[in-house]
């Protein structure tokens, strides 16, 4: 019987040490501060005229948008209505955008203008 219960509570606490490990290595989300643009265009816009025009206009032909930071351009995943009315509203202007980057795709969490 004590031997049961022992093992009991070093299996317990082993299972509790295990679940907090993988939360200590969870990535954190970043904060890339860039120009709001479309996946498709990238950092130069492709129709004549306006720009934000054209984000628009590849947005509703399936784009997604795209955050130039530098000469890297990541492509923005969220299917967040607010967020995605936030960067249409934006069009071509600087944001904030934080979120978890992997590779060239950030998973937003959050979208802001740029101060």
């Amino acid at each position: 019987m004590r031997f049961t219960r022992k093992f009991a509570v070093s299996l317990a606490g082993a299972m509790l040490g295990a679940a907090l490990i993988p939360a200590s290595f969870a990535t954190k989300a970043e904060t890339f501060t860039g120009t709001v643009s479309d996946a498709m265009c990238g950092a130069k816009h492709m129709m004549e005229g306006d720009a934000a025009a054209c984000l628009r206009a590849c947005v509703q032909k399936g784009s997604k948008y795209a955050l130039v930071v530098g000469d890297k351009v990541y492509t923005l995943d969220t299917k967040d209505k607010a967020t995605l009315d936030k960067l249409d509203k934006l069009g071509t202007a600087k944001a904030t955008v934080k979120g978890e980057a992997n590779g060239d795709t950030i998973e937003v969490s959050s979208v802001a203008a740029a101060k």
